[in-house]
């Protein structure tokens, strides 16, 4: 029997050892396009690591909609580069991030976005694949593009039960 674990909801405070979520939240930070657009600046770390050639590039990624209760066998992550991951309609996704223990994750931890944000997983977070809840599954992906490893899989011994809060 897999493990069941509970979506919550995807807070800056909670998500905060794992990346950056970006969402319009408060007053922007500046007005611009002639006073009719607010424009909230600057709100992803994105990294590279030290030295490395690569550089960031942005893909399109069209994803199949899953469905909870959904099975985590499989988290990855990316050692060179973090991963900005914005979706193209406003549909909420499934986000799952593992704390690093001695190079293996830990516990998933699931978040349910509110359908108006994006996150960015820093450079080597433990990750689930972008899950999307309904179609389409529309994405831009800001990430690492470049020569070297930046994928590492794990897969989980016994899987884990995504479900509904």
């Amino acid at each position: 029997m897999p493990i069941r674990i509970e979506t919550r909801p995807l807070t800056s405070g909670a998500f905060a050892p794992f990346g950056d979520v970006l969402e319009c939240d408060g007053s922007p930070d500046k007005i611009i396009n002639q006073g009719m657009c607010g424009r909230y600046h600057d709100r992803a770390d994105l990294q590279l690591s030290d030295g490395d050639a690569g550089r960031i590039g942005v893909s399109l990624f069209d994803a199949e909609p899953r469905s909870l209760p959904f099975k985590l066998d499989m988290v990855e992550r990316h050692p060179l580069g973090s991963q900005c991951i914005v979706p193209m309609t406003e549909h909420p996704f499934l986000v799952i991030v593992a704390r690093d223990e001695n190079a293996e994750p830990a516990e998933p931890i699931a978040f349910l976005t509110s359908g108006s944000q994006a996150i960015n997983f820093y450079a080597n977070v433990w990750h689930g694949v972008l899950t999307p809840l309904a179609a389409p599954g529309l994405f831009a992906v800001i990430d690492r593009i470049g020569e070297g490893y930046n994928l590492e899989e794990f897969w989980f011994d016994q899987p884990f039960e995504i479900i509904s809060a």
